[in-house]
Formats: structure tokens, sequence, C-alpha cells
């Protein structure tokens, strides 16, 4: 298998609410939510750098697709990790988040690889970490 992986999607409980708190609280380009004239077809697509996506879809039409039932949401199973290019981004970021609605988890703090980050969870519990790790600084697009 090749490394191609191009969509990262988040199953969501409510699609509307997700999609402002990801456009209008943390700023991600989409054209909002798109597919509504199919059954469980309504997602959302964020474009991120490198021609990734983040995709939102309802957590319900993601166990309708798959055949399996729903289960919670469990945040230590993975984190989404947003490297930064500055120190302060970071706390930029986790305040944006905050503002946006959501739940810190842990504070923005030195690292013990040398770096500086935090985490927050989306309004349905997804853990993001906001990264910067000067080792490790993300392509410019």
């Amino acid at each position: 298998m090749k490394p191609r992986i191009s969509v990262l999607t988040l199953g969501v409980s409510d699609l509307e609410r997700s999609l402002s708190f990801y456009r209008d609280g943390l700023g991600l380009p989409t054209k909002g939510i798109v597919g509504q004239e199919f059954e469980h077809g309504a997602v959302v697509f964020f474009d991120l750098s490198g021609g990734l996506k983040l995709a939102l879809w309802a957590q319900a039409d993601i166990a309708h697709d798959t055949g399996l039932p729903m289960q919670p949401v469990s945040p230590t199973t993975m984190t989404i990790g947003h490297n930064v290019m500055r120190r302060e981004e970071v706390d930029q970021i986790m305040e944006a988040a905050k503002q946006a609605g959501a739940e810190v988890v842990k504070r923005p703090q030195d690292t013990f690889y040398g770096g500086y980050a935090g985490y927050f969870r989306d309004p349905d519990g997804h853990l993001l970490e906001i990264v910067w790790n000067p080792e490790l600084l993300p392509v410019e697009d």
C-alpha cells in the first residue's frame, strides 16, 4: 500500500454545530455541507495542507454506511495533531478553540522533546493537539 491517506473523517453528532466550530471557530476553509440530496450523504470537507481533507460526517451515517453499531467517542484512541510554525501560534489557536466552545484538556506547556503543545476536545470529544515542534516544522504551502 502506498501512503496516500487523503481524507480523515470525524463522526459527529450535529453536523451544523461541528461545521460552525471548525469553520467559524478555527477558521478552516470549506464550501459547507454538501451531499444533502442523498440519504446519509450530508458531509463537510475542509481543505488542509498537502491536499489532505478533513471530513465531518454524522456518526449515525457512518454507522449506517459501515453496518457497525454506533459507539461513544473515545478521545484516547486517536488524536489529530496540528503542527505550527511558531510557538506563539499554539496559544493563539488554543484560545480560538476555547472561544469556539472547545474543552481545553491540557493547557499549552513545554514538552519533553523541546517543543510546546496543548490539547483540546471538539464539541464531539475528538482530541486535537496544537503543537510547535522545532525539529518537525510544517512545510509552508
